[in-house]
């Protein structure tokens, strides 16, 4: 009985999650669509996240969970990591092929499993082992096209977001009552003073400011917003095994805007990749 109920929950934060990688997926459109540098757009996108989440901070100052007078430990360690996974995914891009940098994404469960297992002891439902080992699978054949290619660093710096990227939903489900908005503007503040001295300021001109603002004002944050809020209703694995909606999205916006197909490769290991999600999902709904 108590799985019955749990399940209505889940199922909320399924839509929480979804949600937010579907926008979150924009983030490899504005990177090709502004032409700079890793660094450069790091620096943009943060600016304007700061504006829309500091708003929506300010609006939620009356919370009573959390302190305005100090910053809790977990919050700057979600900030880091949220600056740290930015940072790494449009420098991974810049340096990759959209495709394959959100197929790896894709493999945020396999981190968020493991992570969740290891600093919250959170069981992992036996679909979704089986469903994350395969995913392994579709990871090992995207990056099976990559090696000896110049694409492999960033497939490597992919890795490297998914890291952090798992690691955050772990601590957002470990510390449930934590103001959204002001650990996220913590994060975007970070990312910002952290890209600042690598920015290239000749190369911004206005397509940069567009994909910048774009990102940073309007997609970026609210998909952060509802993301991280998906942890507070369903385990941090099956709020990763979301990611791949983004795999989809966002080899989807490149190639219609930009012409950018996915390699055969890449196109093998999605396919593998979104058939776990499936497997993992569907099968849980079945079973109430």
């Amino acid at each position: 009985m108590a799985a019955d109920e749990d399940f209505p929950r889940r199922r909320r934060g399924w839509a929480l999650a979804a949600a937010g990688m579907l926008f979150v997926s924009t983030d490899a459109f504005f990177v090709r669509l502004s032409e700079v540098d890793g660094w450069t757009l790091a620096f943009l996108m943060a600016c304007g996240s700061m504006v829309t989440l500091g708003a929506a901070a300010l609006r939620s100052s009356s919370s009573p969970s959390t302190s305005r007078s100090r910053i809790p430990p977990a919050m700057l360690l979600i900030g880091v990591l949220n600056a740290a996974t930015q940072v790494l995914f449009i420098t991974a891009v810049t340096r990759s092929e959209v495709s394959n940098v959100v197929v790896i994404v894709a493999a945020a469960p396999l981190f968020a499993s493991f992570a969740a297992w290891l600093l919250l002891r959170e069981r992992t439902d036996t679909r979704v082992l089986i469903a994350i080992v395969v995913t392994v699978g579709g990871i090992a054949t995207v990056m099976s096209g990559s090696l000896g290619s110049p694409t492999l660093d960033g497939d490597l710096l992919a890795i490297g977001a998914i890291g952090a990227f798992a690691t955050t939903i772990v601590v957002w489900r470990r510390f449930p009552d934590l103001d959204r908005a002001r650990t996220l503007v913590m994060g975007s503040a970070l990312m910002a003073l952290g890209s600042a001295p690598f920015v290239d300021w000749d190369a911004i001109d206005s397509r940069a400011v567009l994909a910048g603002a774009l990102m940073g004002l309007v997609f970026n944050p609210t998909g952060r917003m509802l993301y991280s809020s998906a942890p507070r209703w369903a385990p941090a694995a099956e709020v990763a095994m979301f990611a791949p909606v983004e795999t989809v999205a966002a080899t989807v916006w490149v190639w219609v805007a930009f012409g950018e197909q996915p390699p055969g490769a890449t196109v093998a290991g999605g396919v593998i990749v979104l058939g776990a999600l499936v497997f993992a999902t569907t099968g849980r709904a079945a079973q109430h």
